[in-house]
């Protein structure tokens, strides 16, 4: 692919959220101009709507096929949906989980075809992608399968300005997340977090682990899981090499500094870390497939879609930060 910057699609999410509304925002600001060709990816008739409700006054180009991305104005790339053509903002249906996951296949296609360098993808709503009877557990697990890639391979990276933190699960019951603790995923986990650290531009990195129980498990009084299964797989990946650390306390390891990733064994091990520190503004990197996806780690917001008011910052931030990656600079 020969041009100037890198292309990022960014799928518009929930039709009915405020997906449609931040990716337009993401799409024009000055910085993310500066540093790509960013398209939108979704119906165009809603996109249109959410424009219109945001009083964004800017020329949208729909188009069908990513050659024609080059006229003046900010592509649209065109995922029709009739059955939401008169939808309410805020409303939960299958037809809008099904249009969310639409705009984000055609995404991930375009980046498999190298249409696209990265795709970076707004807030579905799982509620409406249930209801349309589609599996579905995160947008880690879907982009394995878009991709041909073992699920058990791609896990969640949340990024917010230094700080990078891995899931070993994620949207899971917690009993269900206990039982894939395994050393074989840990190792895993370890292995594909050494490897995206390095496609960031990380030439040597360092990685912290937690524990699953409280401290660690206190020496087997909590819990052994760290004995039997988190330390031998920090044992065999740093005899593979990798620099990493642990186990350490949830609670206190984000104390820790001096590393490039932690990784966590459970959702809100992490995500609360996160959204305390960064609210609003973390960007969720896919990694373990053959493309760059990211996205943002909060939701639809149905109580403001529609109203013109919705922050884009985790969306610019996701968008700075994949453009920042070598193998998108790379493909440029």
């Amino acid at each position: 692919m020969s041009k100037a910057r890198p292309r990022v699609a960014i799928a518009t999410g929930d039709p009915a959220g405020i997906g449609p509304e931040i990716s337009l925002k993401a799409a024009l600001d000055p910085a993310v101009q500066a540093i790509c060709q960013p398209i939108v990816v979704g119906d165009a008739n809603v996109i249109v709507r959410h424009a219109q409700a945001a009083e964004i006054s800017a020329k949208l180009v729909p188009i069908r096929d990513l050659k024609d991305a080059a006229a003046p104005g900010l592509a649209v790339l065109d995922v029709p949906m009739p059955e939401i053509k008169n939808f309410v903002f805020g409303e939960n249906g299958a037809a809008f989980g099904r249009a969310s996951l639409a705009s984000a296949r055609r995404a991930v296609r375009a980046a498999l075809a190298g249409d696209v360098d990265a795709v970076v993808a707004a807030p579905q709503n799982e509620t409406s992608i249930a209801a349309a009877g589609i599996e579905f557990d995160g947008y880690p697990s879907f982009v394995a399968r878009e991709t041909g890639t073992d699920k058990n391979d791609v896990f969640l990276m949340l990024c917010f300005g230094d700080t990078r933190i891995v899931h070993t699960t994620l949207h899971v019951g917690v009993a269900q997340a206990v039982a894939l603790i395994t050393r074989e995923r840990v190792a895993r986990v370890i292995a594909a977090t050494d490897t995206a650290l390095r496609q960031l531009g990380v030439a040597s990195p360092k990685i912290y682990i937690s524990g699953l129980n409280p401290h660690a498990g206190e020496g087997g009084l909590f819990g052994r899981e760290e004995i039997e299964i988190i330390s031998p797989a920090i044992g065999e990946a740093a005899r593979k090499g990798v620099d990493v650390s642990g186990p350490f306390g949830a609670d206190t390891m984000f104390h820790k500094k001096g590393c490039d990733a932690y990784i966590v064994m459970l959702h809100d091990q992490g995500h609360i870390t996160a959204k305390l520190l960064a609210h609003n503004a973390t960007a969720g990197l896919t990694i373990g497939t053959p493309i760059l996806f990211s996205s943002v780690a909060h939701g639809s917001a149905f109580d403001i879609a529609g109203k013109g008011v919705a922050n884009p910052s985790a969306m610019i931030e996701a968008i700075k930060r994949l453009c920042s990656a070598p193998a998108a600079v790379k493909a440029a």
